[in-house]
């Protein structure tokens, strides 16, 4: 597995950063990029025209993650060569929000296979219902069949984000990857590091991932109240106060639910993936250590056991709720993880609007907010 990386600001990749891509003959090319270099899309042409064959999976971003660090504005891509894995790719239009579970299922068709080891997954971060997209994966794949990656963003807008695929990109598509093998080894961690505040509000009218009553009044008002000054910022300020969704008896599940839009008209407030007219919900808030800590608690889960003799890989998806409360700090999260995995692993990644990772190996994938979620990712020797 060998793996190069270019960082990109507003301009077009050289001749020679192209070659450099080419002599690897990457399989596969990761391209996360700012909302405005799908704006005409030269780069993303070029690219395709420079690397047939390869397979491209991208989207936009609220903040680019390289070994480097953090950027803002820029285009980071990822090529990766692997000598032993095989990689399909598959892509479906997503027709609004109620299509999400059964574009899931049509992805997941696509690309089943008794050898599938992992699905890299990229959606839409508005109009969907995340957990609904999960659950159509899940129905045709098993929940053993680590499925990664997050829904894209768009700086924290909410109101046009993009994905992208080698046949080209727009604002309501979904795009997979299947990596398949016996010889690609995978590491997990997800871990937040908010903290709850004020009483457990009972769920009391919902439908799907559309919240309308908490304790019996507009969900909307009850937000708004604990908002105070913020609450004329939303929806880009419920980034800083979501949501621990508990359970029926009011215990921790280590499920965030991020607000994703609101609606005035009959106050009910949209979050990224579905809830239970069961659950209680909590706000939550959080400073820069502790989403530090937790981003290395993250990484301490996504460690691989053994050290590679090649390239390895680690894929980053946080959410931009968490950039936002860092600012100029955001760095940090990104060097802790860097300190975790050491040198040899390659960082790429982005800042997103929901994440989807198993919260460690060997559990289901689930989808997630605020979280900083890490997958890792190298091949092996058969003898190892």
């Amino acid at each position: 597995m060998q793996i190069r990386q270019l960082s990109l600001h507003h301009d077009q990749p050289a001749p020679d950063q192209l070659a450099a891509l080419q002599t690897l003959a990457p399989q596969l090319l990761l391209v996360f990029a700012a909302p405005a270099y799908f704006d005409g899309g030269t780069l993303l042409s070029s690219l395709a025209a420079a690397l047939p064959g390869c397979v491209v999976l991208g989207c936009s971003t609220a903040g680019e993650i390289a070994s480097q660090g953090v950027d803002e504005g820029s285009a980071v891509l990822t090529a990766i060569h692997f000598d032993h894995t095989r990689v399909t790719s598959a892509t479906t239009v997503l027709d609004g929000m109620q299509d999400s579970q059964a574009a899931g299922q049509r992805l997941a068709t696509a690309l089943q296979a008794d050898d599938l080891q992992l699905l890299l997954l990229l959606a839409p971060g508005t109009d969907i219902n995340g957990t609904a997209l999960l659950d159509g994966l899940q129905q045709v794949l098993g929940d053993t069949v680590p499925v990664v990656g997050g829904m894209a963003a768009d700086n924290g807008r909410f109101c046009q984000t993009f994905t992208l695929h080698q046949s080209g990109w727009n604002d309501h598509q979904l795009v997979a990857v299947g990596l398949y093998g016996r010889q690609l080894q995978v590491g997990h961690g997800s871990c937040g590091g908010w903290t709850t505040f004020g009483p457990a509000r009972q769920v009391s009218r919902c439908q799907q991932n559309i919240l309308y009553e908490l304790d019996g009044a507009p969900a909307l008002e009850v937000y708004k109240r604990y908002l105070g000054e913020y609450a004329s910022d939303l929806p880009g300020s419920g980034l800083l106060f979501p949501f621990a969704m508990l359970g029926r008896c009011g215990e921790d599940q280590g499920v965030i639910r991020t607000i994703l839009g609101v609606n005035e008209q009959d106050g009910s407030l949209t979050l990224a993936g579905e809830l239970t007219s069961d659950s209680q919900l909590k706000l939550m808030h959080a400073g820069t250590d502790s989403l530090v800590h937790g981003a290395e608690q993250s990484a301490m889960a996504a460690r691989l056991n053994k050290a590679g003799h090649q390239d390895s890989l680690a894929l980053l998806v946080s959410c931009v709720g968490r950039k936002l409360v860092m600012g100029d700090r955001v760095d940090e999260e990104v060097e802790a993880v860097a300190d975790v995995l050491g040198s040899q692993m390659v960082l790429a990644g982005f800042y997103s609007n929901g994440e989807i990772s198993p919260f460690a190996v060997g559990q289901p994938s689930r989808l997630h907010n605020q979280t900083m979620t890490i997958t890792t990712l190298r091949e092996i020797a058969q003898t190892d």
